[in-house]
């Protein structure tokens, strides 16, 4: 094992601007005084830190449903998907992983398939803890499609401290599991709605790692193969 590796991450290039910045940033305030310049540069190191995309090991059973995001089970419970994606009216379980600042905040697909549908809907700036902040805050909707023809949406969310939610993917897309889609700047929420049927895999309060952690087993459709 590398153990430069293992403490030193990669940066996703999104993050380049904002290290750079507060770099600058930093220089200025040594010129002012050390004790400013020294804390501009445990700033710039956390900055560097929030950015970080390191390589992640997805399970590769057919019908697994990883999780699109580090953090924690904030939320189990059904609703409804975004009206903006097109889904069904009716309640799924919809599962809510709560990332806080010191999170990697690179998104993940939860399984493999179609992107049929993106939907960017601005909005407020709650706690993305909150139950409300799915229904009112900033958010951006995908539905993907998987072989079998069962969808599974996935909302990014942005908190209290979130001002940019990113998307890479565009309908049309074709994902593999585990694959970035995404990211959200600085703080934030992923929820996951699942298909009838599928329960979940975790716990409120379960540490979970994006594009490796189980949410949840796609049970196989009748008269399919094993689902993609």
């Amino acid at each position: 094992m590398n153990m430069l590796g293992t403490f030193i991450k990669p940066m996703h290039p999104e993050g380049l601007k904002f290290v750079a910045t507060f770099g600058l940033i930093t220089a200025g305030l040594f010129l002012l005084t050390p004790i400013l310049g020294w804390i501009g540069v445990g700033l710039t190191v956390w900055c560097y830190y929030f950015f970080r995309d390191p390589e992640r090991v997805t399970p590769d059973r057919p019908g697994l449903i990883v999780s699109p995001a580090d953090g924690i089970i904030s939320l189990i419970e059904p609703a409804v998907p975004p009206k903006e994606l097109g889904m069904s009216d009716r309640p799924l379980t919809r599962v809510s992983v709560f990332m806080n600042v010191f999170n990697c905040h690179v998104n993940r697909a939860p399984v493999a398939g179609e992107i049929t549908a993106v939907a960017y809907r601005p909005g407020k700036f709650f706690n993305a803890s909150l139950d409300k902040a799915s229904e009112h805050n900033e958010r951006n909707s995908l539905c993907i499609r998987l072989s079998d023809g069962r969808e599974i949406a996935v909302v990014q969310i942005a908190g209290l401290v979130a001002r940019r939610i990113v998307c890479f993917v565009a309908p049309g897309a074709q994902t593999a599991t585990g694959e970035r889609f995404g990211l959200i700047r600085f703080g934030s929420r992923l929820d996951v709605y699942l298909p009838p049927g599928v329960t979940p895999l975790v716990s409120l309060g379960q540490t979970m790692v994006a594009g490796e952690t189980v949410l949840a087993e796609l049970p196989v459709a009748e008269g399919a193969g094993d689902p993609q």
